[in-house]
């Protein structure tokens, strides 16, 4: 195994990559650059994600050193989530890929559109 070749399919970079190119750990990066927020707060920002997978994903990014969970000795408990420094190391290649994204939507759309077409015309 070597570590940093991302091609050898037991290096550990794979790990990682699977983590930022989840599209929930994407869009709480992109939710948690603006500075720390609750769960709800987060749900409702992402939307479309389910209270379990969100969850999910905070835990595992949280495991994985990309944010911090803040528990507040408060009625009712009050919880923040808030990006690390490492997680805050990724708002730049990400926002990179989500500008990209917005931008090239409707081109990626297209082409699904044509390759369905020219799907249905061989069949």
């Amino acid at each position: 195994m070597k570590i940093g070749d991302a091609f050898d399919p037991e290096c550990p970079t794979r790990l990682i990559l699977d983590r930022i190119g989840d599209k929930w750990s994407v869009l709480v990066v992109l939710s948690l650059s603006t500075g720390a927020k609750r769960f709800t707060e987060l749900r409702d920002r992402i939307g479309g994600v389910t209270p379990k997978v969100l969850t999910q994903t905070l835990r595992a990014m949280e495991r994985d050193g990309l944010l911090t969970r803040h528990v507040f000795a408060e009625v009712p408990p009050r919880v923040e989530y808030e990006l690390t420094a490492l997680g805050h190391s990724l708002q730049s290649p990400i926002q990179a890929v989500a500008d990209w994204a917005e931008s090239n939507v409707l081109e990626v759309i297209a082409a699904r559109e044509r390759a369905s077409g020219d799907q249905a015309v061989s069949r």
